[in-house]
């Protein structure tokens, strides 16, 4: 059976903002958490980026739901060994609830360290290499490592939980999705692709658990909605590489001027009937996904959590 879970929005809301969703969404009967790792956020207007690991030691206290990171890259702006720890210490801090979800980044977030961006197929032989020593770091042996992208000299982790965290992998492309069903123990994306699905169990994912995840805006109005789709996430309509190779909030600014109301909502269900939330909600379900995450776009919260707790979630079960 498919279970659902919310997506707090690092690039939207502040810290205490995130706990408080995550308790209300608790009570509203999502089954779990996704949180995303940001410095920048997309857009200025989307005005936050608290630091996840933080955000995730509040939430662990705050819900007993499971926290998946979506996602964080431990390639250049935080070394592989400091987010096996974090990963580690948010493990122990859950009693194991916690999923390290990883991917290949995007510039917008990683630039801040290393103004040179490796291309695709580099971010992805990093990824490889950055999970393997963080699994190696959480057997709680000694590790020193020298590798084709990082060392590690003498380096023990004391704070371990009782098993590893699994290990999530973001993939949207053939050879990420491959990555994916080859090292990871479960598969993320943001789109309901039933292919995607399909190439990671024929990779090596068959009975791994499979995560998708969408946004949506509910508000009385469905004009309204969309223009809160097009104000704070009008960065859905930009198509192609963009998303990764941009450094700035103000470059995706420049872009998303050309991004229609039309274009930007193409994929989020907006307004107050839940038929259209469900639909949507109901594409990633039939796809194949074990767990669908959905993200709340704008203030309307605790509008929100009502409304799917009363009209959607009894009715995607």
């Amino acid at each position: 059976m498919t279970r659902f879970g919310y997506f707090l929005s690092c690039e939207e809301h502040d810290p205490k903002e995130l706990v408080r969703q995550a308790k209300l969404a608790e009570r509203a009967g999502f089954e779990g958490l996704w949180i995303s790792d940001h410095y920048h956020p997309w857009l200025d207007a989307q005005g936050q980026s608290p630091f996840v690991w933080s955000v995730i030691g509040a939430i662990a206290e705050a819900t007993s739901l499971p926290i998946t990171t979506a996602v964080t890259c431990p390639l250049v702006r935080i070394h592989p060994a400091i987010i096996a720890q974090a990963a580690a210490t948010s493990a122990v801090l859950t009693d194991g609830r916690f999923r390290l979800g990883v991917g290949t980044g995007e510039a917008l977030n990683e630039h801040i360290i290393e103004s040179r961006w490796p291309p695709a197929s580099e971010r992805l032989e990093m990824l490889e290499e950055a999970v393997e020593l963080m699994r190696e770091l959480w057997s709680g042996k000694l590790v020193t490592h020298r590798g084709l992208h990082y060392d590690v000299d003498n380096a023990r982790l004391y704070t371990l939980p009782d098993s590893p965290p699994p290990v999530y992998v973001s993939g949207f492309g053939e050879k990420s999705v491959e990555l994916a069903g080859r090292i990871g123990d479960g598969y993320i994306c943001t789109g309901p692709a039933a292919e995607l699905v399909e190439q990671f169990h024929k990779a090596g994912g068959e009975g791994k658990p499979t995560q998708g995840g969408l946004k949506v805006c509910y508000a009385t109005d469905e004009a309204e909605a969309r223009k809160t789709v097009h104000r704070l996430w009008p960065t859905q309509g930009i198509k192609g590489e963009a998303s990764q190779l941009l450094p700035l909030p103000r470059h995706f600014e420049q872009l998303a001027e050309m991004v229609t109301e039309e274009q930007a909502t193409a994929s989020t269900p907006c307004g107050p009937d839940p038929e259209k939330h469900i639909q949507s909600i109901k594409e990633y379900v039939d796809a194949g996904f074990d767990e669908v995450y959905i993200s709340q776009i704008g203030p309307e919260q605790d509008a929100f959590f009502d409304f799917y707790a009363r009209e959607v979630l009894p009715r995607v079960r």
